[in-house]
């Protein structure tokens, strides 16, 4: 009888450990360049200017949680944070508000943060590159040009020096606003567990 319910036990086990296993979210990177993720040490934020216009997300909550857990992992992968300086600029992008979306990354995606002052949201207040301002275009040659749904999250690793993204992870599944922590911080950890250091 203990043999039965020993053997009852593992089974189960093994049952719930693959259904959360495929619970997790679908994740793709792209690591299009010879450079070594390990010859970069430091890291900020380039601010976003999307904003989440949908009701069924709040912006600054969204915002908040994202670059907390990005900025948790990359402290995770030894790379500490120099807003004057960086190495690496990490930028995502939340698609919580489209259809479908074609990220515009083929070639270049300017920004029209050309100015210093331009509004940045408080919650990249600890964050941001202080020089982001400076950043006009980032070169994205070799990254795929791909449809995203809404609720996909996308981050780009940006060397700071050739402005041209380095590394790009995503997941592929949609946040619902359900259980919208939960999933946001599952998500950006998925997505770093495939990251390439």
């Amino acid at each position: 009888m203990k043999i039965f319910k020993v053997k009852t036990y593992s089974i189960l086990f093994l049952m719930l450990s693959i259904v959360l296993v495929s619970c997790g979210p679908k994740v793709n990177t792209n690591k299009k360049t010879a450079k070594d993720l390990d010859s970069f040490s430091s890291y900020a934020f380039l601010p976003n200017q999307d904003t989440i216009k949908t009701t069924a997300f709040d912006n600054r909550y969204v915002n908040e949680v994202v670059i907390d857990e990005i900025n948790e992992n990359m402290q995770d992968q030894d790379y500490r944070l120099d807003r004057n300086q960086p190495d690496l600029l990490v930028y995502y992008h939340l698609m919580m508000d489209e259809e479908v979306a074609v990220n515009a990354t083929p070639v270049y995606t300017n920004y029209s943060y050309y100015r210093p002052g331009y509004y940045v949201g408080p919650y990249y207040r600890n964050y941001a590159y202080n020089n982001y301002f400076t950043i006009p275009r980032i070169a994205g040659t070799a990254i795929e040009q791909i449809p995203y749904k809404e609720g996909t999250i996308v981050i780009d690793l940006i060397d700071r020096r050739t402005n041209e993204i380095i590394w790009r992870g995503r997941a592929n599944d949609v946040v619902t606003p359900n259980n919208l922590e939960e999933e946001l911080r599952q998500y950006v950890n998925a997505i770093f567990e495939a990251f390439p250091k």
